[in-house]
C-alpha cells in the first residue's frame, strides 16, 4: 500500500510540473511572437527613414530598440531551451520506468502462462475441485480459478497500457529533441542578427559623428519649436484655470444669492404667522395680546452636493466640480496603467535631458517623441475634454484635459475633435505627420495644472 501511495505522489508531482512548464512555454511563445511583431514594425518604420538616406536621432532609436528587442528574443529562446530539457530529462525518466514496469509485467505474465500450461488439462481442473473437502470449499476453489484467469487477462491490459504510455513518451521525446534542434537554429540565426543590428549600430553613431554641426542645428531648431509649444501650452493652462475659477465664483455667486433669497423668503413666512397669530388673539374675547416677537429664527443654508474631499489633497480650481475632481483622480488612479497614444512606436526621443551617442550634443525633451509609420492614429489615452486645437502651420496640436492634468498631442498632420469636445480613452486625436528623416513622428507630453511636464513614461503602462 505503501508503494503504491509513492508512486501516486510521484505521478502526480510529475503531471504538475508538466503542466507548469506547459504554461510557461506558451507564455514563452507568446511573448516571442510580441518581440517578432515589435522587430518587424521597427524593420518597417527604419525602412521608410533610410529612404531619406540620411541618418537621424530616430534611426539610431530604433536601431538600439532593435538590439534590445533582439536581445531580449535571445532570452526568451534561452528559457525556451531550457524548458525543452527539462521536457527530455523527464520523458527520459518516465521511459525508464515504463520500461522497468513493462519488464516487470511481461515476467509476472511470463511466470502465470507457465503456471497455465502446466495446469492446462480439463482433468488437472476437475482433480482441483473435487479434491476439496466439503463444497464451500470446492466454490471457493472455483471462484479462485476464475479470478486467476481475470488475473491474467487484467496483465495482458496493463501490458498493453504500459506499451502505450512508453511509445507515446518516446514520440515525446523525439518531438522534443527534433523541437530543441530547431530552437538552436533559431537561436543562432537570432544571434547572427543581433551582431548585424550592432554594427549597424556603430555605423549610425559615426555617421552622426560627421553630422555634428548639422545636429547641433537641429537641436536648436527643436528648443526653439520647443519653447514656443511650451509657451503655447502655459497659455491654454492659464486660460483653463481663469476660466474655471471665473466659474467657480459664478457658482459660488449663485449660491450666496440662492441662500439670501431663501433667508428672506423663509423671513416673509415667519412675520406672515406672526400677524395671523395676532388676528387670531385679537379675536378671542379680548384675549391678552402676546408681545411681537421680532426674533428671525435661524434660517439653515440649502445643501450642496460635493466631491468627498481629502484632507491631506491639495486642490486645484480645476476640479472645482464633480466631473472634473473625478477626472483628476481617475487620471492619478491609472498611473503606469494609461494606454499609449499609438498601437505601436518607439521612444525615439525621451523625457528630459538627452545625448547624442559619439558627440558632446544634448537636447531637452517636455515629453517624449515615438516613431510611427505616418498616419498612424494617435488616440487619447484617458477621459477628458478637448482644451485646444492648435494649427502649427505643416503640423497640428492637440491638448485635452483630464481634471487639473493635461496630454498633449503634437507633430499631427490631421486632427479628428475640435475644442470642447468630450473625449474617452481610445478616441481618436489625429494622424501621425510626417518628419524631416522621412519618417512618421508624435510627440506625447503630460502637464498639470501649474505646467509642469511630467515624465510621460511614468504614466504610461509597460509594453
Amino acid at each position: 500500500m505503501f508503494k503504491q501511495l509513492v508512486v501516486l505522489v510521484m505521478m502526480l508531482a510529475i503531471g504538475a510540473t508538466a503542466a507548469f512548464a506547459q504554461q510557461t512555454k506558451e507564455e514563452i511563445q507568446k511573448k516571442q511572437q510580441q518581440l517578432q511583431r515589435e522587430l518587424a514594425d521597427l524593420n518597417s518604420t527604419l525602412a521608410d527613414i533610410k529612404k531619406s538616406k540620411k541618418q537621424s536621432l530616430s534611426q539610431l532609436a530604433l536601431v538600439q530598440r532593435k538590439i534590445k528587442a533582439r536581445a531580449e528574443l535571445v532570452s526568451s529562446i534561452n528559457k525556451q531551451l531550457r524548458n525543452i530539457d527539462d521536457e527530455i530529462y523527464h520523458n527520459n525518466l518516465d521511459i525508464y520506468r515504463y520500461k522497468k514496469e513493462l519488464d516487470t509485467l511481461k515476467a509476472n505474465y511470463a511466470k502465470s502462462l507457465v503456471f497455465a500450461y502446466r495446469n492446462r488439462s480439463s482433468y488437472d481442473y476437475l482433480n482441483f475441485i473435487f479434491s476439496a473437502n466439503s463444497f464451500n470449499d470446492a466454490m471457493k476453489r472455483v471462484t479462485y480459478l476464475r479470478s486467476y484467469r481475470q488475473y491474467r487477462e487484467t496483465q495482458v491490459d496493463n501490458i498493453l497500457k504500459t506499451q502505450n504510455l512508453l511509445q507515446t513518451k518516446m514520440s515525446n521525446l523525439k518531438a522534443s529533441k527534433t523541437e530543441k534542434s530547431n530552437t538552436l537554429q533559431e537561436q543562432g540565426k537570432q544571434l547572427k542578427q543581433m551582431e548585424a543590428d550592432r554594427k549597424e549600430k556603430d555605423e549610425a553613431v559615426q555617421d552622426l559623428k560627421g553630422q555634428e554641426k548639422e545636429l547641433a542645428s537641429q537641436i536648436q531648431d527643436r528648443e526653439r519649436t520647443r519653447k514656443k509649444l511650451n509657451n503655447q501650452l502655459q497659455e491654454i493652462i492659464r486660460r483653463e484655470v481663469a476660466e474655471a475659477k471665473r466659474r467657480e465664483a459664478e457658482r459660488q455667486a449663485q449660491i450666496a444669492k440662492q441662500r439670501e433669497e431663501e433667508r428672506k423668503r423663509k423671513l416673509a413666512e415667519q412675520q406672515v404667522q406672526q400677524a395671523q397669530a395676532a388676528n387670531n388673539g385679537a379675536a378671542n374675547n379680548g384675549a391678552a395680546t402676546p408681545a411681537p416677537n421680532n426674533t428671525t429664527a435661524a434660517i439653515a443654508p440649502p445643501t450642496t452636493t460635493t466631491p468627498a474631499r481629502n484632507s491631506n489633497r491639495t486642490y486645484s480650481a480645476l476640479e472645482s466640480t464633480e466631473e472634473n475632481l473625478t477626472a483628476s483622480i481617475n487620471f492619478e488612479n491609472n498611473r503606469g496603467r494609461l494606454p499609449w497614444p499609438v498601437n505601436a512606436g518607439t521612444i525615439v526621443i525621451p523625457f528630459g535631458v538627452y545625448e547624442i551617442p559619439g558627440t558632446p550634443l544634448h537636447g531637452t525633451s517636455d515629453g517624449i517623441d515615438i516613431a510611427v509609420p505616418t498616419g498612424t492614429t494617435v488616440k487619447s489615452v484617458a477621459d477628458g475634454e478637448v482644451s485646444a486645437v492648435v494649427d502649427l502651420g505643416d503640423e497640428r496640436m492637440v491638448v485635452v484635459r483630464h481634471g487639473k492634468y493635461f496630454t498633449t498631442y503634437s507633430h499631427l498632420a490631421t486632427v479628428s475633435v475640435n475644442r470642447n469636445d468630450k473625449v474617452h480613452a481610445g478616441t481618436v486625436i489625429g494622424r501621425a505627420a510626417n518628419s524631416d528623416d522621412g519618417g512618421g513622428m508624435v510627440t506625447f507630453m503630460v502637464s498639470n495644472e501649474q505646467g509642469n511636464f511630467l515624465n510621460p513614461t511614468g504614466w504610461l503602462s509597460g509594453k
